[in-house]
Formats: C-alpha cells, structure tokens, sequence
C-alpha cells in the first residue's frame, strides 16, 4: 500500500465494483467522512485510496450472462429477498438498485486498472461512476466502449490515450492482479473492507458494510478522538 504522507489520515477501501455492498459501504464512508469533518474544527488531511479485489476473478473478460452466473454462485437460494434487504439498505443512502437491469455479468480488471489510474477524489469520483452505471444503469462493464465512455465522461482526469493504455494493452492490469493477490495475501477474501490509517501508525480495519456510525467510530480511534463529542 502506497505510504501516508506527513500529518495525513488515510482510508484504503478494498472493494469491487460489481460488489453491491461495496456500494453501500462507499455511501456510508461518504457520510461518515462528512459527519467527521462537519464536527473537527481542524481535521487532518484526508486521502481515500480504493484497492482492486475481484470478487469473480475466473469471469472471463467477455462477461457471462448475469443470472446464469448468481446460479452457479449462490446455487438454488432465491435472490430476491437479499436485492430487497439490499434495495431497502440503499434507498436511504440515495442508491437506487435495478438488479433487473444487469444483464451481463464482467471481469472487472480493466475496470480496477481505470481506478488505479485515477488519483486524488477522482479515484472517488470514478468508483461512484462505475457503481451507478453497473447497479442502477445495468450497464455492461465488459464492454470496452462502456469503459471507454464511463471513464471521460465521469471527468477524472484520464486522457483518451490513458483510457486507451488500459483497454488495449495489459500493463495496467497486470499490476492491478498483482495488487489484488498482494491484498488477498493480506488475509482479507472478502468486501468491502476499510483500512484506516494515520501517520504516526494507528489503524482501524472495518470489515463489510457495517454502517456510517461504525466507520466514524474508527476515524475517531485512529485520530484520537477528533470530532467526538462535537
């Protein structure tokens, strides 16, 4: 993981962007990120890095066909009580789930290695993207033109010949599977999983979507108490 800078607070986020989950988890780091700095007079410097983990890493880079994949699986379990547990999760958080929708489901290594080339809040920015087009739009994320398109069009300070670098060649992704074996090495096989850090060494690992206050809580841990009673 890239190393923190002097004086700064900084969140991994380990998550997939077909991860429903991930979903809610990156909503509820955003309020709790909010409620945070709304209550510290003067917080730290903030970095959020997303780290690749593909949830389905033998999906071949064409995609499969959406509902025979949750098939095989989640076997004979019916889905529709979990999308309803997970619409009723999302709705309040402004995630407005259409399972329906996705007909394709992708390998998303081309979609981390977008991610990896973002920096800053663009990396942020693109996640959201690529969330909304998948769980909301139910957009193919195989598709290189849908990449292509999701990636200029969320302005995140990618070049066409950027975007190009990781739809036609293999350097990137290369790198972002390594990253992603480094991860599972790490002991973490599932997501999303929150990594908090500051630069004197404290951490809070978060591990699922366990709510806004749970991640608040761990900001607060790890910058001794900032904001806490405010």
């Amino acid at each position: 993981m890239k190393p923190i800078a002097p004086a700064n607070l900084q969140i991994d986020v380990v998550s997939d962007v077909v991860c429903p989950w991930c979903y809610i988890g990156k909503r509820q780091l955003d309020v709790a990120i909010d409620s945070w700095q709304r209550s510290t007079a003067s917080p730290l410097p903030l970095t959020v890095q997303w780290r690749p983990f593909q949830l389905s890493p033998d999906v071949p880079a064409s995609g499969v066909d959406r509902a025979g994949h949750m098939r095989r699986k989640f076997g004979d379990r019916s889905l529709a009580d979990v999308h309803a547990r997970l619409r009723a999760i999302g709705e309040p958080l402004g995630i407005d789930f259409d399972f329906d929708a996705i007909r394709v489901q992708p390998n998303t290594l081309k979609a981390h290695a977008l991610i990896e080339l973002a920096s800053g809040s663009h990396q942020s920015r693109l996640v959201e993207a690529l969330f909304d087009a998948f769980f909301v739009n139910g957009r193919n994320l195989a598709d290189d033109a849908t990449l292509r398109d999701i990636a200029l069009t969320a302005d995140v300070g990618l070049s066409d010949a950027l975007v190009d670098t990781v739809l036609e060649g293999d350097s990137v992704t290369r790198i972002v599977a390594a990253a992603d074996a480094e991860i599972r090495e790490y002991g973490i096989n599932g997501v999303p999983f929150f990594v908090i850090g500051a630069a004197d060494g404290r951490r809070q690992g978060v591990s699922g979507a366990q709510g806004s206050d749970a991640l608040l809580a761990a900001i607060r841990a790890v910058t001794g108490g900032q904001g806490e009673g405010q």
